[in-house]
C-alpha cells in the first residue's frame, strides 16, 4: 500500500507547481493598474484634477475664502481648500494652499523666513501650491512608479488649464517627511522639487557650513572639480534658533515640598535643599506663602543673517565661527508655561485655589451650629477645607501657630501693601494678627481657631502683648469685628500691664520721702499738660441729644501758668484743670470757669456701638440715661468738673457740658457764643437764663448724679474701661463664635490679604496691571458686601458669586505673575517687557470672561505670544537670558555646529543656498512671466538652483529645487 500511494503524492505536488507557475496574461500588472488609475483620474468627467483646478482658478482666493476655505493652523493668511479624487482602485485628496493679505488681496511674494509659512513654502520658496496625497493611514505614496505617474498626471492637468501652481506628492516613509514636486513655469522652464531627511547618523561633513556649501555646489558643477581651487558665487541666508528655559523640569510636588520645608522644617534633608535653591520669585511678595512656577517657561531667540554672497569654503568657516551679535536681526519669542492658558481647577498652589477651598468651607459652615462640630476630626464638614496642598501634621501646625504669636513685639506697618481701595473692604490689615492667621489657614487645610484662641488666652493670662496688634489708638470700625476685638484686647492687656507696674511701684515706694511725693505730683501735672496740648477740647453731649446738636462748645486749651503768685486763692484748690473755658464765669462765685481734664471715652467695637444705639433708640429722648456705661461717663465728667471748679453749681455744668439745655432769655446772648463778651460783662452779670424743661423736671437723673458725684480729678477716678471685664468678654466671643460668622470674616480678610500681597508686586510701569488690580478691588468689594451683613439673604447665590470671584482672582494673579516675571528679566530693557506684556494682555483678557467650569475652558490650547524684534541696545539684555550651561546640561554635546551664544548651541539651523542665471528675453518670450512667478529679486536673473537645509548635528533635512529648460 505504501509503494502505490507514494507516486500519487508526487504527481499531486507536480500539479501544484504547474498551477503556481502558470502566468495568466489576462490579469493587469501593478504598472498597468497604476496607469489605469491615473487615466481614470484624468478622464473622469467633472471630477478630475483639471476641472477642479479650473474651478479654483475661476473663483480666485477671495471667493474661495467666502465659500469656506479653511485657515491653516498657526497662520492667519494661509488658507486651503480640498477635493477628494476617487476612482475604482484608489482614493486621493487634493489640497490647494493659497495666501492672501489682510486686505483680502493675494500676496505678491513670500518671505524666505516667514514664521507662519507652510513647511513646503519654506522648503522650496513657493507661494500657492497643490498637495496630492492618498487617503490612507500613512498618507504617502510608497510605490515609486505610482508617485511619478501621479505627479506627471497632475502636471499635464495643470498645463492644460494654464496654471503655474507647483504640485507636490509625499513619498517614502512618513518619518522622512519627503516630497517630490514639479512646476510648469511657462513654455520653456520646468522646476522640479525634492526633499528628504536624515534622522540619525548625519555625516560629520554635513554638520558644518563648509560641507553644506560643497553639497550645494556639487548640484550644478562637474563632479571632478576641486572646490578648494575654484570660487563659486552663491547667495547665502541663515537663521539660527536658540532656546533657553528659565526653570528646570522638576517634579510636580517640588513646590509643595519646598513650602513645607521652608515653613515648618518637616524634613531636614529636604529643608536644607529647598533653602539653598534659588527660585525666580524668592523676592516676590507671595513667596512667603508659596512658590509659583515661572509663567515664562523660556525664550526662543531667532537670529537671522541677511542675504549675502559667498565664494568659497573659507568664508563659510568664518561665518560658522561668527558670534550671533553680528547678525542682522534678532527676534525674541517668549514661551509661556502651559498653565497660564489653562484653568487651575484647584490643581495649582496659589491664592485663588486656596481661596476657593475657603469659600467651600464657608458653604459648609452654614449648617454647623458650633465650632467644635465644624473643626472636629469626626465631622465630615472639615473635609471641605482640604486643599491641593499636602497638609502638615498637627505638631507642625501647632508650631507655626506658636511662631505666629512669638514673632516679636515690634509693631508692623499696617499700611504696607495697602491699596487705596483696601479700606473699602471690611477686613483686617495685611500685617495684622488676624490676617496672618487667615493666610496661614489657607495652607493648613483647616481654620485652627481653637489653637488660635488658646494662644490669645495665654497672652491675656500672662499679660503678654498680642503680636502684630497696636496697643493704643482708637478702634477702626472699618475693619472686621474680630480684628476690632483683638485690638481692644491688646489695649486691655497693656492697661493691665500698666496697672500691675503701678501696683509694684507703690509697694516699693512706701518708705519714700515727701520729696518723692511732690515729684509724683509734678509728674502728674506734666502729664496733664501734655494731654492738654494735643488738640482743642471737645466735650461729649448727652447721648439723647448728641445727634441733634451740631454747634458743640469748643474750648481753647491753655497751658497752666508757671507763675502761680498772681492766681486767686480759689485757684489754689482747683485740681485737674485744663485752663479757663474762654470767658465763661461761674454763676455763684463769679470766678472763671475752668475746663477739666476728663477720662477718655471707653473704646467700643462695632457690636458694642450697635447695642448702645439700640438702647438709645429704645429709650428715645428720655432723661434716664440708658445703660451703665453712659451713667459712668456722666459721673466721671461731673466729678472732674467739680474738682476743677470747687464753687460750681449744677447750672454751670450744664452750660459747659450741654449748652443746648441752657435757655438764655437775652437774644444777644442766645445768638452769641459761649465765649462772647456778653456773658462775661460785669454790667450784665449774672447772665439771664434757665435750664431747659427736661433738665428742670423733678427727679432728673442728671441732677441726682450731680449731687452724688464726688469732686475727683480724672487721675484719681476709677477707669471707665474695665480691662478685666472687657478682656474676658472678648475671649468669650472668640470661643463661642458661630462657624459661619467666623468663616465670613476669614473669607473677607483672606481676600483682602491676598489682594494686598499681590499689590506689593513690582511690575514696573505697566498701566494695564494697575487698572486690573483696581478692578479686582472693586469686584471684591461688591461681592463681599453681602457677607458684611448680619444675615446672608441668599446663601446659594452668595457662594456662587464667591466662586466667580475666585476665578477673577485667578486671572489677575496670573497677570501679576507674568508682569513681575517680565519686569525682573528686562530691568534694563523696559520697552521689551511692556511690548511683550501688552501682546500677552491682549490675548489673555478675552479669556477672563470665561468661567472656569465651562466646557470650552477645559480645551484651551497653549497661548502663543507674538515675536518681538530686539534692537541693538537691547541685545545684551536678551543675551544675558541665556546663562552659560552647566556641565550636566552640556555633557552630551560632543560635536558643535558653531555660532554659540553664551555657550548655547542653536537648537535649529536653517540655511538657504541659491544661485541664478541670466535669461535672454529675446529668445524666451515667457521669461518675464517665469521670473515674476519665481519671485526672484534680481531682475532678469532666474533662480536655477535653491537648497534649503534645516536641522542639527543629529537631524538633517535637505530640500532642493532645480529649474531647467526642457
Amino acid at each position: 500500500m505504501a509503494s502505490t500511494s507514494r507516486p500519487n503524492s508526487l504527481q499531486e505536488d507536480d500539479a501544484e507547481e504547474e498551477v503556481q507557475h502558470f502566468d495568466d496574461f489576462t490579469l493587469a500588472s501593478s504598472w498597468e493598474r497604476c496607469n489605469i488609475s491615473m487615466i481614470s483620474l484624468l478622464l473622469h468627467p467633472g471630477k478630475d484634477i483639471e476641472a477642479t483646478c479650473r474651478q479654483w482658478l475661476a473663483d480666485g482666493p477671495k471667493n474661495l475664502v467666502e465659500k469656506g476655505a479653511v485657515t491653516v493652523e498657526d497662520s492667519k493668511n494661509l488658507f486651503k481648500v480640498k477635493y477628494d479624487l476617487k476612482n475604482v482602485t484608489k482614493s486621493y485628496c487634493m489640497e490647494f494652499y493659497f495666501q492672501i493679505d489682510d486686505n483680502g488681496s493675494q500676496q505678491a511674494g513670500v518671505d524666505n523666513w516667514n514664521t507662519s509659512s507652510h513647511d513646503l513654502q519654506l522648503c522650496f520658496g513657493v507661494k500657492d501650491f497643490l498637495l496630492i496625497a492618498p487617503q490612507s493611514a500613512s498618507g504617502v505614496l510608497l510605490d515609486t512608479p505610482e508617485s511619478s505617474k501621479l505627479l506627471s498626471s497632475v502636471a499635464i492637468a495643470l498645463s492644460n488649464c494654464a496654471s503655474l501652481w507647483p504640485a507636490f506628492v509625499p513619498v517614502h516613509d512618513p518619518s522622512r517627511n519627503a516630497y517630490i514636486g514639479i512646476q510648469n513655469m511657462g513654455t520653456v522652464f520646468t522646476r522640479r522639487f525634492e526633499a528628504d531627511r536624515i534622522g540619525s547618523q548625519v555625516p560629520v561633513k554635513l554638520m558644518h557650513l563648509e560641507g553644506l556649501y560643497e553639497l550645494f555646489v556639487s548640484k550644478f558643477v562637474y563632479s571632478g572639480v576641486d572646490f578648494s581651487m575654484h570660487t563659486f558665487k552663491v547667495h547665502f541666508m541663515m537663521r539660527l534658533t536658540y532656546e533657553t528655559f528659565t526653570s528646570d523640569e522638576d517634579d510636580e510636588n517640588s513646590d509643595i515640598d519646598e513650602f513645607m520645608g521652608d515653613k515648618a522644617d518637616t524634613a531636614e534633608h529636604h529643608g536644607s535643599e529647598s533653602r539653598n535653591k534659588v527660585h525666580w520669585d524668592d523676592d516676590c511678595p507671595w513667596s512667603e506663602w508659596y512658590s509659583a512656577e515661572d509663567p515664562l517657561r523660556g525664550f526662543e531667540l531667532v537670529v537671522t543673517w541677511a542675504d549675502m554672497t559667498v565664494e568659497n569654503t573659507l568664508e563659510m568657516a568664518e561665518l560658522e565661527n561668527a558670534t550671533p551679535h553680528e547678525a542682522e536681526k534678532w527676534i525674541l519669542h517668549p514661551v509661556l508655561s502651559p498653565y497660564v492658558g489653562e484653568p487651575s481647577h484647584g490643581k495649582k498652589i496659589d491664592f485663588s485655589s486656596q481661596l476657593l477651598c475657603l469659600v467651600e468651607a464657608l458653604d459648609t459652615s452654614f449648617t454647623a451650629q458650633f465650632m467644635e462640630d465644624f473643626v472636629s476630626v469626626e465631622n465630615s464638614s472639615s473635609e471641605s477645607l482640604k486643599t491641593s496642598v499636602v497638609i502638615p501634621p498637627p505638631t507642625v501646625l501647632d508650631r507655626v501657630i506658636k511662631d505666629l504669636f512669638h514673632e516679636g513685639s515690634k509693631l508692623p506697618n499696617f499700611t504696607k501693601g495697602e491699596h487705596r481701595l483696601s479700606r473699602a473692604l471690611k477686613a483686617a490689615p495685611l500685617e495684622s494678627l488676624f490676617t496672618q492667621f487667615c493666610l496661614h489657614s489657607l495652607w493648613f487645610g483647616n481654620c485652627n481657631i481653637r489653637e488660635f484662641v488658646r494662644e490669645v488666652r495665654w497672652c491675656w493670662e500672662e499679660s503678654q502683648p498680642l503680636p502684630k496688634m497696636p496697643i493704643d489708638g482708637s478702634i477702626d470700625l472699618s475693619t472686621c469685628l474680630i480684628h476690632q476685638k483683638l485690638h481692644l484686647l491688646a489695649i486691655c492687656i497693656e492697661k493691665n500691664r500698666e496697672m500691675n507696674e503701678e501696683f509694684l511701684d507703690c509697694i516699693g515706694s512706701d518708705d519714700s520721702s515727701d520729696t518723692s511725693v511732690s515729684v509724683e505730683e509734678n509728674h502728674k501735672v506734666d502729664k496733664r499738660r501734655n494731654r492738654s496740648s494735643k488738640a482743642d477740647l471737645q466735650r461729649k453731649r448727652d447721648s439723647s441729644i448728641a445727634e441733634d446738636t451740631s454747634n458743640q462748645l469748643r474750648f481753647e486749651r491753655k497751658a497752666e501758668s508757671k507763675n502761680s503768685v498772681n492766681q486767686s486763692r480759689a485757684d489754689a484748690f482747683r485740681r485737674g484743670s485744663a485752663g479757663p473755658a474762654g470767658t465763661m464765669m461761674l454763676l455763684k462765685s463769679h470766678q472763671p470757669l475752668h475746663a477739666p481734664f476728663t477720662q477718655d471715652p471707653p473704646l467700643m467695637t462695632e457690636d458694642m456701638h450697635e447695642e448702645r444705639l439700640q438702647a438709645v433708640e429704645g429709650f428715645g429722648d428720655s432723661l434716664n440715661v440708658p445703660g451703665q456705661l453712659e451713667k459712668d461717663i456722666l459721673l466721671s465728667d461731673m466729678s472732674a468738673f467739680k474738682a476743677a471748679n470747687p464753687n460750681a453749681v449744677f447750672e454751670d455744668f450744664i452750660r459747659w457740658h450741654s449748652p443746648g439745655d441752657w435757655e438764655s432769655s437775652e437774644p444777644e446772648a442766645a445768638e452769641a457764643s459761649a465765649g462772647s463778651s456778653t456773658e462775661g460783662s460785669k454790667d450784665k452779670w449774672p447772665p439771664h437764663g434757665r435750664l431747659s424743661k427736661r433738665m428742670s423736671d423733678q427727679g432728673n437723673l442728671w441732677r441726682k448724679s450731680w449731687n452724688d458725684a464726688p469732686a475727683l480729678q480724672a487721675d484719681d477716678q476709677k477707669p471707665l474701661l474695665d480691662p478685666n471685664r472687657e478682656g474676658e468678654k472678648i475671649l468669650h466671643y472668640l470661643e463661642t463664635v458661630r462657624p459661619h460668622q467666623l468663616l465670613e470674616q476669614m473669607v473677607c480678610t483672606a481676600f483682602r490679604g491676598a489682594a494686598d500681597t499681590l499689590n506689593q508686586t513690582n511690575f514696573g510701569d505697566m498701566r494695564q496691571m494697575t487698572s486690573k488690580l483696581e478692578q479686582l478691588y472693586l469686584i471684591i468689594k461688591s461681592t463681599l458686601g453681602v457677607l458684611q451683613r448680619n444675615r446672608v439673604p441668599d446663601r446659594e447665590q452668595a457662594v456662587k458669586d464667591l466662586r466667580r470671584l475666585c476665578v477673577a482672582f485667578e486671572h489677575v494673579e496670573k497677570l501679576v505673575m507674568v508682569a513681575a516675571s517680565l519686569h525682573r528679566k528686562f530691568l534694563d530693557a523696559s520697552r521689551l517687557a511692556q511690548v511683550i506684556f501688552s501682546d500677552f494682555y491682549a490675548l489673555y483678557v478675552p479669556m477672563m470672561g470665561i468661567n472656569s467650569n465651562d466646557e470650552e475652558n477645559k480645551s484651551r490650547t497653549e497661548m502663543q505670544v507674538g515675536r518681538q524684534e530686539v534692537s541693538f541696545g537691547e541685545r545684551q539684555v536678551v543675551s544675558n537670558l541665556f546663562s552659560p550651561p552647566s556641565a550636566n546640561q552640556s555633557w552630551r554635546k560632543v560635536l558643535s555646529m558653531g555660532n554659540l551664544l553664551n555657550g548655547h548651541e542653536p537648537i535649529l539651523r536653517e540655511i538657504i543656498f541659491s544661485t541664478g542665471d541670466d535669461v535672454n528675453n529675446g529668445i524666451h518670450y515667457a521669461a518675464a512671466a517665469d521670473v515674476a512667478a519665481s519671485g526672484d529679486r534680481r531682475g532678469e536673473e532666474i533662480e536655477t538652483h535653491r537648497m534649503y537645509v534645516s536641522g542639527t548635528s543629529n537631524d538633517l533635512r535637505v530640500a532642493l529645487s532645480v529649474t531647467s529648460c526642457d
